[in-house]
C-alpha cells in the first residue's frame, strides 16, 4: 500500500436509463476525515482549516450535512455524512462516507470536488478490501468470501459465500495450521535434542499428527460442493432420439434454446442453458440421441452425449411414454458410466399420449404441455440437494487456488510419512504448512494478491 487516502463509488454508478435513489461515495485513509470537513463546511478548505476542529461530527454518528464545492463554494447536495476513527473499522483505517442522492449529475459534481481537493485518488478495484486484508480485519479466504457475495446469482451461492466471509474456512485452515506446528515442534525438538531424555512416544505422536492433517486435507479435496455451487451443477440430459430432450431443455429453459422437430438426429453437438434451479446454480446439457447410426456426425455426437453424461454431476434420462420405454431405460442406465439410481432421475415424456404413473425415480411428463412439471422440478431439486449435502458440516472448497495449494500440502505430507529421516520429515511439514498459509494469507506473495484483488468491483 502507498498510505494514500483513497475513494469509489460504493455504489452502482447511475445512468440515464436507471438513476439510483440514493449513492453511497467511500474514502478511506490519513486524509478521509478532513475530506470530510471540507466538503461539508463552507470555506473550510480555502481557510485551511483542520479537520479536527468543530466541523468534524462525532465518530459513527450520521449527521446532516450540504456537499459543497471546495473551490466555488457551491452547493453540490444535501445528504448523510459519517465518519470511523481507525483503527476500528473496515479497513483499519479512517474511513469516511457520503449518502447522497443518486442522480448523475450529483454523483459526477461530488466524484469531481473529491478530486479537486488533491487529497486522495480514485480506488483501484479491490483496494479497500485489500487494505482490510492488509490491516488483518479479514483473511484471504474472508476477502474472497466477500467477492464470491456480491457475485452470488442464486440463494445457495449467497449463502455459502456468506459462511466463507463470516470465516468458516479461515477457522478450518487455521486449525490444520495449529495441528502442523505443533506436530513440527515435536519433530524439531527431536531433531535439536537428540541425546535428551524427550517424553515415550514424542515421535509416534508426531507422525499421528501428521496423518490426521493429511486425512483432512483429503476429505476437503474429494469435497466438490463448493465448486459446484461456483461454476454450477451439471445436469445432462440423455436418452433415445424424439423422446423430447430438447422439449424439456426449452421447458425448463422457458426459451427456445434448442431446436425442436420430429427428426430423429436433430441435435447434434452438446447445448447448455444455465438456470436458478431452487436456489442451486445449474448447467443444463441437451445431448444427442442415444442411438446406432452410420453417419460419422451423429456418431460423434452420440459420443459427446455419453461423454457428457459421464461427466455429469446429475443425468436425466428422457423416454417416450409411447415407447416400449422400461426396456430402452434398463438398455441405456446399464450402459451409462456414473449412473446412480439414487439421484439420476428418469422422466417419461408425452405422457398426453400415453398413460405413465410417478413412481419411485421415475417422473412422468409431458413436456408439450407442461403436465408434471412442478414434480419433475421438486425431483431435481431434491437430487441437487443430495449431491450438495455430501460432507455437509465441513465447509467446502471453493478456489481452484485453494484446491491447487491443497493438493501441494497433501503431497509434502505423504512425503513426510515415508520420509527416512526425522529431518526430512520436517522439512516436508515444513512445506505442507507454507502451502496451506498461502491460502489464507499467512504466507505473503504479492503477485497473488495482485490476481485475487483485481478481480473485485472498484469501491469494494
Amino acid at each position: 500500500m502507498d498510505g494514500a487516502t483513497i475513494y469509489a463509488l460504493g455504489t452502482p454508478r447511475p445512468s440515464r436509463a436507471h438513476p439510483g435513489a440514493l449513492s453511497v461515495i467511500r474514502l478511506s485513509g490519513p486524509r478521509a476525515a478532513d475530506v470530510l470537513v471540507f466538503l461539508t463546511e463552507p470555506g473550510a478548505f480555502a481557510r485551511g482549516r483542520s479537520a479536527r476542529e468543530p466541523a468534524l461530527p462525532a465518530p459513527r454518528r450520521m449527521v446532516l450535512r450540504t456537499l459543497y464545492d471546495p473551490l466555488s463554494g457551491e452547493a453540490i447536495d444535501r445528504g448523510l455524512a459519517v465518519w470511523f476513527e481507525a483503527p476500528h473499522t473496515e479497513t483499519g483505517e479512517t474511513m469516511a462516507e457520503l449518502h447522497l442522492h443518486g442522480g448523475r449529475a450529483v454523483v459526477g459534481a461530488a466524484l469531481e470536488a473529491i478530486r479537486r481537493l488533491k487529497l486522495c485518488r480514485l480506488a483501484e478495484p479491490g483496494e479497500f478490501t485489500r487494505r482490510a486484508f492488509e490491516h488483518g480485519r479479514l483473511d484471504l479466504t474472508e476477502a474472497e468470501g466477500i467477492a464470491d457475495l456480491v457475485a452470488a446469482e442464486t440463494e445457495q451461492q449467497r449463502r455459502l459465500a456468506l459462511q466463507q466471509m463470516d470465516g468458516a474456512l479461515h477457522k478450518l485452515y487455521e486449525a490444520w495450521r495449529k495441528l502442523g506446528l505443533g506436530t513440527l515442534a515435536h519433530l524439531e525438538a527431536a531433531i535439536d535434542f537428540p541425546d535428551e531424555d524427550l517424553p515415550p512416544g514424542l515421535a509416534q505422536g508426531a507422525r499421528d499428527g501428521i496423518v490426521r492433517l493429511q486425512a483432512g486435507i483429503g476429505a476437503h479435496l474429494a469435497d466438490r460442493r463448493g465448486e459446484r455451487l461456483r461454476d454450477g451443477l451439471h445436469i445432462a440430459i440423455i436418452g433415445p432420439p424424439n423422446a423430447g430432450k430438447s422439449s424439456l431443455l426449452n421447458l425448463l429453459a422457458r426459451r427456445d434454446a434448442a431446436i425442436v422437430s420430429e427428426t430423429a438426429g436433430t441435435t447434434r453437438d452438446v447445448i447448455e442453458v444455465h438456470l436458478d434451479l431452487g436456489g442451486w446454480p445449474v448447467v443444463l446439457a441437451d445431448t444427442a440421441g442415444l442411438r446406432e447410426s452410420g453417419d460419422a456426425i451423429e456418431q460423434e455426437g452420440v459420443r459427446r452425449a455419453r461423454a457428457r453424461a459421464a461427466a455429469a454431476d446429475l443425468r436425466v434420462l428422457v423416454l417416450d411414454a409411447s415407447s416400449d420405454w422400461k426396456t430402452v431405460r434398463q438398455a441405456i442406465t446399464a450402459s451409462t458410466e456414473g449412473w446412480d439410481p439414487a439421484r439420476d432421475l428418469v422422466v417419461v415424456n408425452k405422457m398426453d399420449l400415453a398413460p405413465v404413473e410417478a413412481a419411485g425415480d421415475v417422473a412422468a411428463l409431458s413436456a408439450s404441455s407442461g403436465q408434471g412439471l412442478s414434480d419433475l422440478l421438486a425431483r431435481l431439486e431434491r437430487s441437487a440437494g443430495l449431491l450438495m449435502d455430501e460432507g455437509a458440516g465441513a465447509p467446502p472448497l471453493t478456489r481452484a487456488r485453494h484446491r491447487e495449494a491443497l493438493a501441494e500440502a497433501h503431497a509434502s505430507l505423504g512425503r513426510a510419512l515415508i520420509a527416512p529421516e526425522i529431518a526430512l520429515a520436517a522439512e516436508d511439514l515444513r512445506l505442507a504448512l507454507r502451502a496451506i498459509g498461502r491460502i489464507t494469507g499467512t504466507v505473503r506473495v504479492e503477485e497473488l494478491l495482485d490476481v485475487i484483488f483485481r478481480d473485485f468491483c472498484i469501491g469494494k
